[in-house]
């Protein structure tokens, strides 16, 4: 039986949380909804006291932001696009178009046809997070998607260069510098300035969040994302502080990003304890990573790995650090997480920022039934069929004939029974099924 020695914040704490954030994100929308621009640009000063006429981002400025990084910044910039695309085009390469006789005059297939229109959001309000870009645009324009459109919030009072040289990098075909609801509700219902996409992608706030998911019907969203959560399961072949600075780099991401530890040793737990308290002393973001820590970390001790795994798919964690004697044994039995980080010589901010594995994944146990961002998610998989001969038609028409009869639909049936008159030259009467 396994034994929590540190638990999160109680559910019904967060369910009153969601609840503010739903009913606010409601009227914001409405609002855009109604007045469009004007709507926008008041959220903007309001939220982000940014005001301007248009939110786009002009050529010149585009290329103002991209002057004010080094050589390095962008060759940096460049390498991680590099690997999310290369990985990104083998995932589009895994998919194939179909077409197969599956009777004689049957033919059936399917298409994968992208979207024709993406909205990506990059957050950047309180840091530039400019790998969002990299995951969203690069993957969309893999996928085939002709009309990339991003949005990301001011940061320190203007458009963050690094963020502006990664989508204008990555591929994007407008680039906004709005951020918010305002920034998800103006690409999702389009306003007098934006012409609205088909679908939502990137991570963002609570907020953001919330809007994708008020907005999921009108236009397809990647997933339902929450905030940030790392689960690092470990045992004794790894040491506390190793444990302590991978649950403390995904804490930063924000207040309430839960972060637990899941081992088999009481030691390394106990360890771990220890040093996440002494880190916290020296981590410049330790005002955002003690909150986290204090409010949503956990550390739970099991008795053996199948147990281990048994809590891990409970949780169904977005990120998932496996530390431990053998790292493949999570591999082969977990089914519920975002994405696996095997070994101690990987981690999560690997996948965030640049091995090439789309970090826009499962959040709140969503992991269950879902896995993260990546070219399917772009692909429309749109099926067709084809009868090539007489004799295929009026076959298939008379099964299809007597199984709309079992269910009443005399409707369904003459569009069969009419094909077998047609076709095979049986005298079906109206509203009957063929013999």
């Amino acid at each position: 039986m396994a034994t929590w020695l540190k638990r999160g914040a109680e559910s019904e704490a967060v369910k009153s949380a969601d609840k503010q954030v739903r009913e606010t994100v409601e009227g914001i929308l409405a609002d855009i909804e109604t007045r469009g621009d004007a709507a926008v640009r008041e959220l903007s000063v309001k939220f982000d006291k940014w005001d301007r006429p248009d939110y786009r981002l002009s050529d010149s400025e585009i290329r103002d932001c991209m002057a004010q990084l080094t050589d390095r910044d962008l060759q940096d910039i460049e390498f991680a696009q590099t690997q999310v695309r290369n990985f990104a085009q083998h995932q589009r390469d895994a998919l194939k178009d179909i077409e197969v006789e599956t009777l004689p005059g049957v033919v059936l297939g399917h298409k994968n046809i992208p979207v024709n229109a993406a909205g990506c959001y990059v957050p950047g309000g309180k840091y530039p997070l400019l790998a969002s870009a990299h995951m969203s645009v690069i993957t969309a324009k893999v996928a085939g998607v002709p009309r990339v459109v991003t949005c990301a919030p001011p940061f320190h009072g203007k458009p963050a260069p690094a963020i502006v040289a990664a989508q204008h990098m990555a591929g994007a075909d407008e680039i906004y510098c709005l951020g918010g609801i305002q920034a998800i509700g103006a690409m999702a219902l389009g306003t007098q300035s934006m012409q609205a996409v088909d679908m939502l992608i990137g991570p963002g706030n609570a907020f953001v969040a919330e809007a994708k998911r008020q907005l999921y019907g009108r236009v397809g969203i990647d997933l339902f994302a929450g905030p940030t959560e790392t689960l690092v399961i470990a045992d004794e072949t790894v040491d506390g502080e190793m444990c302590a600075t991978d649950l403390l780099g995904q804490a930063e991401h924000g207040p309430d990003s839960p972060a637990v530890l899941l081992t088999t040793s009481e030691k390394l737990a106990r360890d771990t304890m220890a040093e996440i308290e002494r880190l916290l002393q020296i981590l410049p973001t330790a005002a955002v990573a003690s909150k986290a820590w204090a409010q949503y970390g956990e550390v739970i001790v099991a008795e053996s790995e199948e147990e281990m795994v048994a809590i891990a798919d409970q949780i169904a964690s977005e990120h998932v650090q496996v530390m431990t004697r053998d790292p493949d044994y999570f591999l082969k039995n977990m089914t519920n997480y975002g994405a696996l980080f095997l070994g101690p010589r990987t981690n999560v901010a690997f996948g965030d920022k640049v091995i090439g594995t789309n970090h826009t994944l499962p959040t709140k146990k969503a992991a269950r039934y879902t896995g993260g961002l990546w070219v399917g998610k772009f692909l429309k998989t749109c099926t067709y069929q084809k009868v090539l001969t007489d004799e295929a038609s009026a076959m298939i028409g008379e099964y299809c004939s007597r199984l709309c009869a079992l269910e009443g639909f005399v409707g369904h049936g003459e569009q069969a029974n009419l094909r077998v008159r047609r076709y095979g030259g049986k005298n079906i009467p109206y509203g009957a099924a063929a013999e």
